[in-house]
């Protein structure tokens, strides 16, 4: 099928920083913007990026070899790369018109749980392109957006009723982070599915690649699904 939804997607971007990983910063998991980038560029989407503030900051363990690495290494440091363009000259969300856009996707890095829940221009164009019929889609701690992206025909979440991932909670304890994430006072991805009405799922392992669809919503658990996930995206896009 061929939608007539503009083949055009946002990648939303935290705009948060915080100590996190033995002090060094959480921000933009720079991953998670990047390859759905590409993703999307090769399917021939136009591709914005977008934070609530027109800021943003890199999550330290995004930049470490293990997180970044091949030809994502020389695209992001080319600061006249496409990707490093939009990114280092990005709007803030309420400057954009949601009505250009027919795929919206939440990049995460932890730093998304300090400001998605409170993200009202990105929440607005969610909502938007998901009630005249467009995807939404989120990796790792995107879904800390969802809580006031809403379906005006429900008046509820999009997610309720609905099956999500995104990083688990064992993942956090394997990391040692839980202390330092329940001080921020924002719900863990998993406890803000039931808190939504939504169902968790989950992979086998903290870091398996791994990503559900459900209609038109489409999520993705850690760095490693990030590729899956916006795939997983266009295909539902296309399907429209």
């Amino acid at each position: 099928m061929v939608s007539n939804l503009p083949r055009c997607a946002l990648i939303a971007v935290t705009s948060a920083e915080a100590p996190l990983h033995e002090g060094n910063p959480t921000g933009m998991f720079i991953g998670e913007a990047l390859h759905p980038f590409n993703v999307f560029r090769k399917a021939g989407f136009e591709v914005d990026l977008a934070s609530e503030t027109g800021k943003y900051s890199v999550d330290w363990l995004s930049e470490q070899p293990a997180f970044l690495n091949g030809s994502a290494v020389s695209q992001w440091n080319d600061l006249h790369s496409e990707f490093r363009e939009k990114l280092d000259h990005m709007p803030k969300a309420e400057e954009l018109d949601s009505s250009k856009y027919g795929l919206f996707f939440a990049s995460a890095g932890h730093a998304a749980l300090i400001d998605y829940p409170h993200a009202k221009g990105l929440q607005k164009i969610a909502t938007d392109v998901w009630n005249k019929g467009g995807i939404v889609s989120s990796v790792c701690h995107g879904p800390a957006i969802f809580g006031s992206v809403m379906d005006t025909a429900t008046g509820k979440s999009i997610i309720n009723g609905k099956t999500i991932t995104g990083f688990t909670t064992e993942g956090e304890y394997v990391m040692k982070l839980m202390d330092q994430l329940k001080a921020w006072g924002e719900p863990l991805v998993e406890e803000l599915a039931e808190q939504l009405g939504a169902k968790y799922a989950r992979p086998p392992g903290v870091w398996d690649s791994f990503h559900v669809t459900d209609g038109r919503l489409v999520t993705g658990t850690n760095p490693a699904s990030a590729t899956e996930t916006a795939e997983a995206a266009v295909e539902a896009f296309n399907k429209l």
